[in-house]
């Protein structure tokens, strides 16, 4: 018994001194407080749709607390931003306190309204902390800019969107059967999570090596730049037609692009031209039986495949550079698959004509063609760089497993470095159906002079 009560003494003593520790506020004028960052800066926002929450820590490393006579926003309640802390939102915070060798933490978030800039703007204001009789400030500020915002939306009517403010697709946008969509030059086109593009109709994407067309996140922080997985990608299905995406970049999705079925007319359902698709989580390109032609493109760092061509179809694929590391992801699977097979119901006839191509990256067989089917398969190989153990794709003027030298994968950069195997050894393509309009010059619309170099990049 009484070693129970000496017990509760103790505990009660200990209780008490850290209440006492706790209350024992210094009022120092020469104590200082320290912060995480000494400003609170927020990337492109879109006005109406706020924005992600900053954050950032008030230290105390004092030995005694520190109470802070009031937190507040310079702006007062006119301020666009919002501040929280410690769990409790305010504009005008009164004693606060931070115990000694403590902190506190702060979050910050914005919400800009809509003006008739179009043109980024910036906001500004400052949390303002006042104790022991002096001032402290973190400055906050922001770059907003107005969108067009499209929510689940049907485009019944010809129509075009232009460069002047960019579109945010909230679920999805549908360009209706029969109705084409055409996206001028310099048009940025940003996806809220989950988002998808469904192409009925048809799509006309056409930008230029100036101004090129972005098709991404809406997601604009620094740390999402290149993140995948935060839109589902752009669908065209069955009863499209007579797709063009020319000078444009797909980043950041799941699946960048899926087609559907064999086209209804003579022309290639869709037309992919000098464009950059890259960090999809799954597939760059999924085609279900479907005519694809594919000129000038680059494709890497997807989660398995950059192109996953199923059930047969038609694949003209020149000129293109298909980079396959696994620095983002746990990539199995080869870069360019092609396939006559879904299942035993689902096939069809595999046409595949590739030339001029380099087709690299860190597993042993960066390519895949598979014949599984009774179905007639005709495949051309002619000109590319392959990485490969199939002897069977070597012969017609392939390099089988001559690492062409990219300059700095690791940062994007696919152009091949001066003693490059790739170089000088693509075939003519000037009786191409399609050379003048897209293979006559590079993705960087530089002269191709042939033999030119294997890849979109061409260095003559």
């Amino acid at each position: 018994m009484k070693y129970t009560i000496l017990v509760l003494l103790a505990l009660l003593t200990l209780s008490f001194a850290a209440c006492n520790k706790d209350e024992d506020i210094t009022f120092d004028p020469n104590v200082k407080l320290s912060f995480s960052t000494d400003s609170v800066l927020f990337d492109t926002v879109f006005t109406s749709i706020g924005s992600t929450v900053r954050r950032f820590k008030v230290f105390n490393y004092n030995e005694k607390a520190i109470n802070l006579d009031e937190i507040k926003l310079g702006g007062g309640a006119n301020s666009p931003f919002l501040v929280n802390v410690n769990g409790q939102q305010m504009a005008n915070g009164k004693n606060v306190k931070i115990n000694g060798k403590d902190s506190i933490n702060v979050l910050v978030r914005v919400n800009i309204n809509p003006t008739l800039a179009n043109q980024p703007f910036i906001v500004e204001d400052s949390i303002l902390l006042f104790f022991n009789g002096k001032k402290e400030k973190i400055p906050l500020v922001a770059y907003g800019q107005n969108a067009v915002f499209v929510n689940n939306a049907t485009i019944n009517s010809n129509t075009t969107w232009d460069s002047q403010l960019p579109y945010i697709i909230y679920n999805s946008v549908t360009v209706a059967e029969n109705t084409t969509l055409t996206i001028a030059a310099g048009t940025r086109v940003l996806f809220h999570n989950g988002s998808t593009m469904n192409v009925k109709g048809t799509l006309t994407a056409i930008g230029t090596k100036k101004d090129s067309i972005l098709f991404a996140s809406d997601r604009t922080e620094r740390i999402y730049e290149e993140e995948p997985g935060q839109w589902n990608g752009i669908h065209f299905y069955g009863s499209s037609k007579n797709s063009i995406i020319n000078h444009a970049t797909i980043k950041n999705g799941i699946a960048g692009i899926t087609v559907d079925s064999l086209s209804s007319n003579t022309n290639p359902k869709l037309v992919l031209a000098n464009t950059v698709v890259k960090n999809m989580q799954v597939v760059g390109l999924l085609g279900y039986h479907t005519d694809l032609a594919a000129y000038n493109n680059l494709f890497h760092n997807c989660g398995q495949y950059l192109i996953y061509g199923i059930g047969g179809g038609n694949y003209d694929l020149a000129q293109n550079t298909f980079g396959a590391y696994n620095y983002s992801f746990a990539r199995r699977t080869s870069a360019v698959h092609l396939s006559d097979f879904i299942s035993s119901t689902e096939f069809g006839a595999l046409k595949a004509t590739l030339s001029n191509n380099i087709i690299w990256g860190s597993l042993e067989d960066e390519l895949t063609i598979e014949k599984k089917s009774a179905a007639t398969s005709l495949i051309e190989l002619k000109n590319n760089l392959i990485k490969t153990t199939k002897a069977e794709f070597s012969g017609n003027g392939n390099l089988i497993n001559a690492d062409p030298l990219f300059i700095n994968p690791r940062q994007g950069n696919f152009k091949i470095s001066e003693n490059s195997p790739a170089k000088n050894k693509g075939i003519n393509l000037s009786q191409h159906p399609y050379f003048s309009t897209y293979l006559s010059k590079d993705i960087l619309e530089k002269e191709r002079i042939f033999p030119s170099e294997l890849g979109c990049y061409e260095d003559n």
